[in-house]
């Protein structure tokens, strides 16, 4: 094959790739996809979009390769072709971040959230958890919690946090993390734990981005 043409069909496949992640809904479907396998109708709920609107976005996501479907009778899941798309994505929120700093502070303004919260890495984490330091709760639904999480990190989904609290000792020192560096549910999860006196940070990465890194990861009883 001509150096030329081989060439153009690279550039051609990457386009496609570029072409399918440049939408905010298909990015939103790609971030739940990367909590655990979903059906078209649950994702279709969770992002606010129509049963037919996510099943289009889905097959162009599917057409460039980054999703996988699985029929399963009358219903169709889908999950992400591979880690890969999760380091792609992350490549691009790092390049959003180096572009236009002020993204992340919009969103956190946006959700009433402090922009300052202090996040710590996948590295400090590790060496917390090494040193039995921290308590690290997963802020995202129960059911992302059971089909995949960090090991020893405790379920406590951000909206049932507040009654929660007293499970929780003041003196311990606290991680929350959630589904990715613009999640928000770990945001607010720092906040509240602040306000009543607690030490807590954020993960500055997600759940995603720790199974990604080939850490090792739980499962809850009702995974499949």
């Amino acid at each position: 094959m001509p150096l030329d043409r081989a060439r153009h069909l690279r550039d051609a496949r990457i386009a496609r790739i570029g072409q399918a992640l440049a939408a905010p809904a298909r990015l939103a479907l790609l971030d739940l996809l990367a909590q655990r396998e979903r059906t078209v109708e649950s994702l279709a709920r969770d992002t606010g979009l129509s049963t037919a609107n996510a099943s289009q976005h889905l097959q162009v996501l599917r057409a460039a390769g980054l999703v996988e479907p699985r029929k399963a009778g009358l219903f169709v899941h889908y999950r992400l072709a591979g880690d890969l798309v999760v380091h792609a994505i992350a490549a691009l929120r790092a390049l959003a971040d180096d572009r236009r700093a002020a993204i992340d502070g919009e969103i956190r303004q946006e959700f009433g959230t402090p922009a300052a919260a202090e996040a710590i890495g996948l590295d400090e984490l590790l060496d917390r958890l090494r040193r039995r330091e921290v308590v690290v709760l997963d802020t995202r639904p129960v059911e992302e919690y059971e089909a995949g999480h960090i090991p020893g990190a405790l379920s406590m989904p951000v909206g049932d946090l507040q009654r929660h609290l007293r499970r929780l000792p003041k003196r311990r020192r606290y991680v929350a993390y959630c589904r990715g560096p613009y999640c928000v549910y770990a945001d607010r999860a720092v906040e509240l734990l602040r306000q009543s006196g607690r030490h807590a940070e954020r993960l500055l990465e997600g759940f995603p981005e720790w199974r990604a890194a080939g850490l090792p990861v739980e499962r809850g009883p009702g995974a499949a």
